[in-house]
């Protein structure tokens, strides 16, 4: 009995002592991660010595500015009070340079930085490793496959088939006025950009707004604008493992997955046309292909450089790119013209004495409607599609003012607050066409809707042409005017988004 008893207390001995060295080596190393976030912190506050900001919280930082619904408004402050650009810390050791200054614009722009991983990896398990992701040259190949894909003689016969989405939803807008006046129109503008992408750059035929997949598509992308935001913005979510055990982790694979099943489809629907007999041969004699094609035919020629995965993600990047951006600035541009009703009612006259009752409207017409242009590029201004993009320096930088920052500092390119910056734009928040006039004159980089540099926006000539379409037609149908009862609130997602939808009172014009 003895002997048992001596037995146990020499293992409660070990195991408290074994306990004892657990607990040492857990607060030395608890120690040395304080210690290594002290240092970064250090280090990131002397990268930022010459950079001014809002007074900032030691751990919580700047987040009370994205927390309170005024982020946007936080913003223009910003750019109101702090000259070019302001760090804003997410907490006590994660910061960002805020920039809204065109001259660092361009610096910044005129570089090759990556895109900050930091950030832009919360997309990947949604889009994957696309245009939008990919960094050096892997981008580059992809970007020059790519660009054919927007050619100009690809792009002319497009705009028919933009307006034919357009005119779809106009008739579905006459059918809703019989119950109400006030229209939803973020939603419906969605289900036609989404329309108008699948037929241009996918092959689809048919009808993609009365097609209950692009409902539930539709649905995970503005989840997914929500979740995404969340998670890069959340302390606690930047660990893989520990976000995909929450709620929102598992949200956010399920809306991945519906995302992934809606381009799946597409896929397997373009290959098998292409497979039927003769179809192969007389897509490849084409003088340009379709984006897809060209992604299929890539593919086709050389599979071990070009994955099923690499395949998927580009067309996950511009399923998403090529119609939410584009919905988000059409459905702005409607809200400006319906809050200004005398610019309204002038490019309306423009495009009648152009096109007459809008019974097509061709590439050629896309040129002659200065006026409308002017507006649409003026909504853009006070409403960019993209908020803002973000870089990591691969390199020091040094300002046009003498101002630098290190190598892998995190850099945001606020085109929102360069849009609406007084130094830049006189009265940022007036509604001011004439300043797109012909003969304006403006800095290069005062205006990005569409970012700038080498990684600008591949599609902007297709979005431009969708928007003006969109616009034209809608004008010759219906005169707009604002809810005053439900005025929208923008907030900067992944895109400019409204937080309680944008409604407008639209009236059948004779």
């Amino acid at each position: 009995m003895s002997v048992s008893v001596l037995d146990v207390i020499r293992f409660l001995g070990g195991v408290s002592g074994l306990l004892q060295v657990a607990s040492v080596l857990g607060l030395v190393l608890l120690l040395l991660k304080a210690a290594q976030l002290y240092l970064h912190r250090q280090w990131l506050l002397r990268a930022v010595q010459e950079f001014p900001s809002p007074p900032s919280h030691w751990l919580f930082g700047h987040m009370h500015e994205l927390q309170n619904g005024q982020e946007l408004q936080e913003l223009q402050k910003r750019a109101e009070k702090y000259p070019c650009a302001s760090p804003r810390w997410l907490w006590g050791s994660r910061v960002s340079l805020v920039v809204y200054d065109p001259d660092y614009m361009k610096v910044i722009l005129g570089r090759s930085d990556p895109k900050s991983d930091g950030s832009y990896r919360f997309m990947a398990p949604w889009i994957g490793y696309g245009l939008l992701l990919l960094n050096g040259q892997t981008w580059f190949q992809h970007r020059r496959m790519l660009t054919p894909a927007f050619h100009y003689d690809i792009l002319k016969p497009y705009v028919g088939l933009m307006a034919d989405s357009v005119q779809v939803m106009l008739g579905k807008w006459e059918e809703l006025l019989s119950q109400n006046s006030s229209l939803e129109i973020f939603g419906h503008i969605s289900l036609m950009t989404l329309d108008t992408l699948m037929k241009c750059a996918f092959s689809y035929q048919g009808n993609k707004q009365a097609d209950r997949y692009s409902q539930s598509y539709l649905k995970a992308i503005r989840d997914l604008n929500n979740l995404v935001l969340s998670w890069i913005r959340n302390v606690f979510y930047q660990k893989d493992i520990i976000y995909r055990l929450t709620p929102e982790g598992r949200w956010n694979h399920r809306a991945c997955q519906l995302a992934h099943q809606h381009t799946d489809r597409v896929i397997k629907l373009r290959k098998a046309q292409l497979q039927e007999e003769g179809n192969l041969e007389k897509v490849r004699s084409k003088r340009h292909l379709d984006f897809l094609d060209i992604l299929l035919f890539a593919q086709m020629e050389n599979k071990s450089s070009f994955s099923d995965k690499d395949l998927r993600a580009e067309v996950d990047t511009f399923m998403f790119e090529g119609h939410d951006t584009t919905a988000s600035g059409i459905s702005w541009i409607l809200y400006a013209l319906a809050t200004h009703p005398e610019h309204q009612q002038k490019c309306r006259e423009e495009i009648q004495s152009l096109l007459g009752d809008g019974a097509s409207i061709t590439w050629g017409h896309l040129e002659q409607m200065p006026y409308t242009t002017m507006c649409i590029k003026e909504a853009l201004r006070l409403y960019p599609p993209v908020p803002g993009v973000g870089r990591e320096l691969s390199k020091p930088i040094t300002f046009p003012d003498g101002r630098s920052l290190p190598k892998g500092f995190l850099v945001l390119l606020s085109f929102y607050a360069l849009h609406h910056n007084p130094k830049v734009w006189p009265n940022p928040e007036v509604f001011d066409p004439s300043r797109f006039a012909p003969d304006s004159s403006r800095h290069s980089h005062a205006f990005l809707p569409f970012s700038g540099g080498s990684r600008n926006c591949i599609g902007k000539q297709f979005a431009m042409n969708e928007m003006k379409v969109a616009v034209a037609l809608t004008l010759l149908h219906f005169e707009l005017a604002p809810d005053p009862f439900r005025l929208p609130v923008p907030t900067p997602k992944i895109v400019l988004m409204s937080k309680n939808g944008i409604h407008l009172h639209l009236r059948k014009l004779l």
